[in-house]
Order: structure tokens, then sequence, then C-alpha cells
């Protein structure tokens, strides 16, 4: 009844209501070709709510959480731990106001919190304005180069070798229906970042932008000082995304390096890996002269008619979300609750809580990176990472994964699943060690490779 609380006579009623002498009639206009004549083939029928939730329970019960064995795993989605003061603080009343905050006089709460959350932002990334957040760090990316193809009056972006894949992927997506170009290749199994590869492009192209992750997809962080100089003597833009934030607790932030824009994922702050969503997107930009083709929302403060201090979306209007075609952008909303939970976290860690930690992850991944170096088999390709490096075996990473998965042991993401097209990435398999790992976690993963690769 919680599912299916309408009775016959219920739904007779209803039906009498509005014509219809039958539930069949509502579909009338459905070709019958395109109609079951059946129960869908496998599935069963209802069930009561017990039964349904054991069958559920069962389900998750086949899943390997992150936190419930050693994990490594990283590329994008990182484990960090979460106070519980995070879950505690995002559900109180005073966030609990109207769902768009188009309407300020109830909605100081909501835009308070994306204030500070601007402002936390633009700090961590070296840059002067920051937006109230976007969907996740691919679809910030994209807006990030549609941003610098208006700004240039260019269409070609060129995606550094080290970029992610699934951001890759996004991006060429969009870029089907804009006409723009996209420039990108697979990243080598080497130390080197391709920088000088990347310059020579650069320098032989009139590019809008240059897209570098940093630290990239292997871990390796790339030379933005120079990219920077060679993008900028181009006349292009140079976008950094950036998909792990604590790493900016101890590397140089890419806007204080020269990059224009910076965007990346929120998600390793306050918000968990949630089984794959939801994510948060980061946006800034350096000189406040781009602010007007930011996309999205951007929330500024004010004074009321009494002089007191309030907070209103500001620069780009309502009606720009709703007139597509004269919209900067059409993502015309923020991850919000995300957005409130990275804030959170990064009040309660503060800058100096920020540093340590981002310092603790560093130690145990320098840990990790010089006892994999002492299996046989295994060599450590990053000569400098921050807690995400990459290793590489003889043979397909793939099966080691999957190997070990069976041992309770979540060794990392391998590059032949991030690039099953590219065979000479077959053996990489990307290790990423967080403050939730322990010296048991790294000591357990050295034990199960160096068994599997014997």
């Amino acid at each position: 009844m919680r599912y299916l609380p309408l009775t016959d006579a219920d739904r007779s009623e209803m039906l009498e209501a509005i014509g219809a002498p039958s539930i069949e009639a509502l579909f009338s206009d459905v070709p019958e070709v395109a109609r079951l004549d059946g129960p869908i083939h496998g599935l069963p029928m209802h069930a009561s709510e017990m039964a349904v939730e054991r069958h559920m329970a069962a389900l998750a019960a086949r899943n390997v959480p992150a936190g419930s064995v050693p994990s490594f795993c990283g590329a994008g989605a990182y484990r960090h731990h979460v106070p519980a003061s995070v879950d505690h603080i995002i559900q109180r009343g005073e966030f609990l106001t109207a769902y768009t905050p188009y309407q300020p006089e109830i909605a100081q709460g909501t835009l308070q919190m994306l204030f500070e959350f601007q402002t936390q932002v633009a700090r961590l990334y070296g840059c002067a304005v920051a937006n109230a957040s976007m969907y996740d760090g691919s679809t910030a990316c994209w807006e990030a180069i549609s941003m610098a193809g208006r700004i240039t009056r260019r269409n070609l972006a060129i995606l550094h070798e080290g970029l992610h894949p699934h951001y890759v992927a996004t991006v060429r997506t969009m870029a089907k229906f804009t006409g723009d170009s996209m420039a990108d290749r697979a990243p080598t199994l080497s130390a080197d970042c391709g920088t000088a590869a990347l310059i020579a492009e650069i320098v032989a192209n009139e590019p809008s932008c240059v897209v570098v992750q940093y630290p990239d997809i292997l871990g390796r962080l790339p030379d933005l000082e120079a990219i920077t100089a060679a993008t900028k003597a181009a006349g292009a833009l140079l976008i950094a995304v950036n998909t792990e934030p604590v790493a900016l607790g101890a590397i140089q932030s890419p806007g204080e390096l020269g990059a224009d824009i910076v965007v990346g994922e929120g998600q390793a702050l306050g918000v968990g890996l949630q089984f794959g969503g939801p994510y948060l997107g980061l946006f800034a930009v350096r000189d406040p002269k781009h602010v007007r083709q930011m996309p999205g929302r951007l929330c500024g403060e004010t004074v009321d008619a009494e002089g007191k201090r309030g907070f209103v979306l500001t620069l780009s209007t309502r009606e720009q979300h709703i007139r597509r075609e004269k919209a900067t952008s059409n993502i015309c909303t923020n991850s919000g609750l995300c957005a409130l939970a990275f804030s959170v976290h990064m009040t309660l860690l503060g800058e100096k809580g920020l540093r340590a930690l981002a310092a603790e992850n560093h130690r145990l991944a320098c840990l990790a990176a010089d006892r994999l170096a002492e299996v046989p088999g295994v060599s450590v390709l990053n000569d400098s990472f921050f807690n995400e490096f990459t290793i590489t075996i003889d043979g397909d990473a793939r099966e080691v994964v999957r190997d070990l998965a069976e041992k309770n042991i979540l060794a990392g993401v391998s590059l032949g699943r991030l690039f099953p097209m590219e065979d000479h990435l077959s053996g990489g398999l990307v290790v990423a060690v967080t403050e939730t790992t322990t010296e048991d976690d790294i000591d357990a993963l050295c034990a199960a490779l160096k068994e599997a690769l014997s």
C-alpha cells in the first residue's frame, strides 16, 4: 500500500471525473505495435515491501564499498574523511530556504552560503572571482572552453594529454553541437608530462584555449608557468582543470601560475563518493574583466533599503537563463547542496587544516610509492605527485585489478579501463592514497600485488 495506495473504487472515481471509460483508454493514441502484450519478460510481479527490501539489501551486499576494504581508487573521485558535523550542519534550517534564490528576501541563508563558497573557491584556485558552482568538473571544463571561444573569437581547443578521458568525452559530446574543434591525444607512460610537445602544438596553431589538468590523470604535475607563457604568446587562454581540491593545500594554485580560467571537481571535500554522484563543479576566473562571460550563477553582497548587509544573485539576470539563445550558458542552476557541504568542510578545516590534510595525503602517498617500488614487476612512473601516482606492470592491469577485487582490495583504476582503445596503456594502474588509507592497507596492497604478479 505504500507504493500502490489507490483502491479500485478510487480509480473508478478518478476515471469518471476525467470522462475515461478505462485505464486502457488513456493510452488509445499509442499504436498497438508499441504496446506490451503482457508482463515484461524476466521481471517478477509486484511483491510486498519487506520482500522488496530483502531483495534490494541482498543486491547491495554484493557491492564492495570503498570504505569497507583497502581502497586505492581515485582518477577524479576521492575518498576523504568527511566529519559527521558536515552532515549535521547542512540540514540546519538556516539553509532550508527557497529552492531557487531568485527571491533574495526569503533566501538569505542560501545566498550567504553561496557567497562564502565563492570566496573559498576563489582563494583555493588563486583567482579573483568564482561562480556559485556547476554540475560537475567535466561540464565545468566544457563551459570554460565555450567561454574561451566567446572571448577569443576562435574555436580550436587544445587538450593536454593528461586531461581525464571522461572530461575529454564530455567536451567532445558538447562540441558536436557547437562546431568547436578539439585537438587531443592519449598520454604516454612517461614521467614527462609532454610539455614540450604541447607548447609546439600551441605555437603551430591559433587555439582559443589550452586545457591542462593539474595534477593530471597520471598524477603528474605539468609545468603550468611554461605552458602559460606559450599560451599567452599565442593569444589564447589557459584553462587549468583540478580534480583533487585537497592537492591545492600543498601545491601552488593554478591562478597564481597564470591560468586564466580554473575549473574542477569539488567532490573530494564534504561530498563523499556516494556510488558515483552527485558531484560538484567549481569554476573561477583570474581576471575580473572576464566575469560577465562566466556561466552559471554569481552571488554578490549588497545592502537593503535599511542599509543592512544582504546577498543577491548579480550580474547575470534570470532572463539570461530563460532566453537560451542569448545566454552565455544554458547551465542556469548550481549544485547547491554539494556546494554547501564543500563550504562547511572547508570552513571546518580552515587554511591550516587544509594544509595539514594535504601534507598527510602526500606523506602516505610517498610511503605507498616507495613500498610498491620494491614489489617485483612493479615500476613507479612518476618522479613527482601529490596523493596519486601511476605504476606500471607487465601485462594487463585490468586483470590484476579484478584479481585483487576478489580478495577485497580495490587496487586502483587501470588505464586500460580509462583508455580501452590504447593498448600501450594497458599496463598502467593509477593508485590514489588519502588520509583514510592506513599503513596496513598499503602493506595489504603490496602483498596482494606481489602474489598476483608472481
